[in-house]
């Protein structure tokens, strides 16, 4: 059974294209247009494997969520990949200090993003 990925992103744009690309190649998805919603998810359901988290949200951005699915024990441990439009050399070390594992830019290269999620679980 491959991976269950959760696509958090505030454009419905980008969740659709990253969505198709990603089942394409046999993952199973759920979605999420804000962090706390994302959070949600990830609380009720515990067959997620990694989480494509969008930094730059309108109420909750990325960063937030991070530190949030990071502080709650029952979601911790979950594979975070930052998806950020930024690309300053600083952002990547913002990213990973907010709790992500790793970290793709915008616009995302779907062999980077494969390799990091295969590599993360």
């Amino acid at each position: 059974m491959k991976k269950k990925i959760l696509i958090v992103d505030d454009d419905p744009r980008n969740i659709f294209a990253l969505k198709l690309t990603l089942k394409a190649r046999g993952y199973q998805i759920e979605t999420s247009t804000s962090g706390q919603e994302a959070i949600n998810i990830l609380k009720n359901q515990d067959n997620i494997n990694a989480v494509l988290m969008d930094m730059m949200m309108p109420d909750m951005d990325g960063y937030e969520a991070m530190k949030i699915i990071r502080r709650t024990e029952a979601i911790k441990d979950t594979a975070i990949i930052a998806v950020t439009a930024q690309a300053m050399p600083e952002d990547r070390e913002k990213c990973l200090e907010a709790g992500a594992d790793d970290y793709v830019t915008k616009p995302i290269d779907v062999d980077q993003l494969l390799n990091v999620i295969e590599n993360l679980s």
